[in-house]
């Protein structure tokens, strides 16, 4: 019988070989969760939107009716874009509150909505508003339960007097989606209206607003 060629393996019994550490590597990597298909990051965990899709104008998602009493007069151009990416979509919608007869802002509010596809928000989200329980001045944290998987309200009053200023934040995490509505006014002394809602009370009207608005995200 001659001697088998070198390498100690007839060519039959490579092949055979390497189908077998071929099986035992694809058992492994399926046994795995390891798939190189899109979707998920880099350590495969997949993207949770937990039902949020992508708007073309979230303007004309956001809910603002509880506003309205205060604000009734409606932002005809508000400011607002949608942004798509593979690894993030992002909407912003800006617009002016405008008391009756009012011919320029007396407030503001902004939404802000991210559908993050690549990468958990979790960690991040977490750090950039429990921060805020460090900041000096008239800020005031608070993680709050009844939104999403986590969220904070932020707020801040200066007024003093006829001048100042005040601001509401709601900030939500949903699995990847990451949602923050804003309000925010300034006082002078030229402002015709000088009975700015209290702080409490816009809280009340952002909670509302974002209960409704988080619905809607999910149509």
């Amino acid at each position: 019988m001659p001697p088998p060629p070198p390498g100690g393996a007839s060519g039959a019994g490579k092949a055979v070989l390497w189908a077998v550490v071929g099986a035992v590597i694809a058992s492994a990597l399926w046994g795995g969760g390891v798939f190189l298909l899109g979707g998920k990051d880099d350590k495969g965990a997949t993207a949770d939107l937990k039902g949020y899709k992508l708007q073309s104008d979230v303007c004309t998602v956001a809910e603002v009716s509880a506003f309205k009493t205060k604000y009734p007069e409606t932002d005809t151009s508000p400011v607002t874009y949608t942004l798509k990416h593979d690894a993030l979509d992002d909407m912003y919608c800006d617009m002016d509150m405008k008391a009756s007869g009012s011919s320029y802002a007396d407030a503001y509010l902004s939404t802000t909505v991210q559908l993050h596809k690549k990468t958990d928000p979790s960690a991040e989200f977490e750090a950039q508003w429990e921060s805020y329980t460090q900041r000096k001045g008239d800020y005031k944290a608070e993680k709050i339960t009844g939104f999403g998987d986590a969220a904070y309200l932020i707020t801040e009053d200066t007024i003093s007097g006829s001048s100042g200023s005040r601001s509401v934040k709601l900030a939500v995490r949903d699995g990847w989606m990451t949602y923050q509505m804003a309000w925010s006014m300034y006082l002078s002394s030229l402002d015709k209206d000088k009975s700015p809602p209290s702080v409490s009370e816009v809280t009340g009207w952002v909670k509302s607003s974002t209960t409704a608005t988080l619905a809607k995200l999910k149509n």
